[in-house]
C-alpha cells in the first residue's frame, strides 16, 4: 500500500493522530472540530499558560466555551502539550500560527519559521503538513517546502504540504470551522489528495485549488475585497459629511438595488486580525515584483486615516459647544475592534484614545467585553455605563456598537454624542 493510501485509509477510519501547532483563535477551535469528527488531537503551543489553562479546562478563545472545551478533554481525544517532541507521532500537523506585520509593513514570518523548524526536528515518512497562517503567495513552497526536504524526505512521496487559510471570524455565532467552506492547496496533486481526506471528515465543504499559491491568495483576495469596499464606504462617509448628507441614509437607500450592489458600513477604521494586515501582505510581495498594489495601497491609506477624521468630528461637536479637546473628558463606548466580543486586535478605538489624550483629552470608556487594557504604558479600566458617568462626560463617542450597551441612557443623557457606527437610531 501506498503511503497516500495508507494516510487516507487512516483519515476514513479516524486513526489519524493531528498536532495542531498554535492553540489559539484559529487552531483551538480547529483541533475541537477534528475531535469531534472522531479523530486524536495533540494541540502545542508555546506559551505554557495556554496549554496549563487548557488542561484545568478553561477556554481562553471565546468560540470555544469551556463546556466544549471539557467534551473534547472527556472524550481522551484531545490534549495539550508545551512539548514539540509529541509532534514526531502525530500523521498530519496544521500549522496555526500568528502572522503579523512589521513596523514597516512588512511579513513578519518568524512564527512561521519557528513552526516550521519545530516540525523539521522530528518529520518523518508518512506525514501531511499544513500551513493554516495566512501569508503572502509563495511561502509555503518558498519557505516550508526546503526546510523539510532539507532532511532529505522528497514532499508527494514521502511527506505531503499543503496551505489551507484558516477563515475564523470571532464571535460569528453563524459559521464556524466545519460550516465554513474551507480552501486546500498542495504542492503536488496528492498532497492536495491527502489533505482533503484528513480534513473531510471535520469539514463540511473543501474546495480544491491547483497550487499553494492560489490558496494562499483565495484568503489574501478575501480580505482585500473587503479593505478596499470599507475604503469606498469610509471616504463616502467623509463625502457625505462634507456635503451635509446624511450617509447612513445614502446607504441603506442604494442597498435597496437587489443586483449590481453590496452593502459595507462606514466605521472608525479596520480592526482584527485579518482585514487590516493581509492587503499588506500581498502589497509587500507584489512590491517585490515591481508592481504597485494601487487600489490595496489607496485603502489602506483612506482606512487608517479614518481615527483621525473622527477625532476630528469630537474637536468640531465640542468646539460647537464652547470647549476645546484640550481638558475635555471624553467618554469611549466600545474599544474592541468589532461588535460583541473582547478582541483589540488593531482595533481603531486605540488609535482614537491615543489621538485624543495626544490633544490633551482626559479620556475613559466603556466596554463590557473588555474590563481593562494595557496601552502605551498605562492601564486603563473600563467605567461603569450609568446616568451619571454618560452626563459627566463632555462628549460621548460610539467606536464599537456593543448589542449589550444601553444605547437608549446615552441618547437621554449623554450633552454630544459623536457616532462613528450604525449605533443610533437617531444620527446626532
Amino acid at each position: 500500500m501506498s503511503i497516500v493510501d495508507e494516510l487516507v485509509g487512516k483519515a476514513e477510519r479516524r486513526e489519524a493522530l493531528f498536532g495542531i501547532i498554535g492553540l489559539g483563535y484559529v487552531g483551538l477551535p480547529l483541533a475541537v472540530e477534528l475531535t469531534q469528527a472522531g479523530y486524536r488531537v495533540v494541540g502545542y503551543d508555546v506559551n505554557p499558560k495556554v496549554v496549563e489553562g487548557l488542561m484545568a479546562r478553561v477556554s481562553h478563545v471565546k468560540d470555544v466555551s469551556d463546556a466544549t472545551l471539557c467534551e473534547a478533554l472527556d472524550s481522551g481525544r484531545f490534549s495539550a502539550t508545551a512539548d514539540p517532541s509529541l509532534l514526531a507521532e502525530a500523521d498530519a500537523i496544521s500549522i496555526c500560527v500568528p502572522t503579523p506585520l512589521s513596523k514597516f509593513k512588512d511579513p513578519d514570518v518568524s512564527y512561521i519559521v519557528a513552526a516550521t523548524e519545530a516540525v523539521k526536528q522530528t518529520l518523518r515518512r508518512g506525514q501531511a503538513i499544513i500551513l493554516e497562517s495566512t501569508t503572502y503567495p509563495g511561502t509555503t513552497r518558498e519557505i516550508l517546502l526546503p526546510a523539510l526536504e532539507s532532511t532529505g524526505l522528497v514532499v508527494g512521496q514521502d511527506f505531503f504540504l499543503a496551505f489551507s487559510p484558516e477563515r475564523v471570524d470571532p464571535g460569528n455565532a453563524t459559521y464556524g470551522t466545519r460550516n465554513t467552506p474551507k480552501v486546500v492547496g498542495g504542492i503536488t496533486p496528492d498532497c492536495t489528495r491527502v489533505v482533503a481526506a484528513l480534513y473531510q471528515p471535520a469539514i463540511d465543504t473543501l474546495v480544491l485549488v491547483s497550487t499553494t499559491e492560489a490558496a494562499e491568495l483565495v484568503k489574501l483576495l478575501e480580505n482585500t475585497f473587503r479593505s478596499v469596499n470599507i475604503g469606498l464606504v469610509n471616504e463616502m462617509a467623509i463625502v457625505c459629511d462634507k456635503l451635509g448628507v446624511d450617509v447612513w441614509e445614502v446607504i441603506e437607500a442604494a442597498a435597496t438595488k437587489p443586483f449590481g450592489f453590496m452593502k459595507f458600513l462606514p466605521g472608525p477604521g479596520l480592526g482584527g486580525h485579518c482585514i487590516p494586515i493581509d492587503p499588506h501582505y500581498l502589497a509587500w510581495k507584489m512590491r517585490g515584483l515591481n508592481y504597485k498594489t494601487r487600489f490595496i495601497d489607496l485603502a489602506g491609506e483612506l482606512n487608517t486615516e479614518m481615527p483621525v477624521f473622527w477625532v476630528r468630528k469630537v474637536g468640531d461637536a465640542l468646539n460647537k459647544n464652547g470647549l476645546a479637546v484640550r481638558g475635555s473628558t471624553v467618554l469611549i463606548l466600545g474599544v474592541a475592534y468589532k461588535r460583541d466580543i473582547e478582541d483589540l486586535r488593531e482595533s481603531p478605538a486605540l488609535d482614537i484614545i491615543r489621538l485624543l489624550e495626544g490633544q490633551g483629552a482626559e479620556v475613559c470608556y466603556h466596554d463590557p467585553y473588555v474590563p481593562e487594557f494595557r496601552e502605551d504604558g498605562h492601564k486603563l479600566v473600563s467605567t461603569p455605563l450609568t446616568a451619571e458617568t454618560v452626563a459627566d462626560a463632555d462628549c460621548v463617542m460610539i467606536v464599537t456598537d456593543h448589542s449589550t450597551i444601553d444605547y437608549d441612557l446615552v441618547r437621554t443623557h449623554a450633552r454630544v454624542v459623536v457616532d462613528t457606527r450604525n449605533a443610533l437610531a437617531t444620527r446626532r
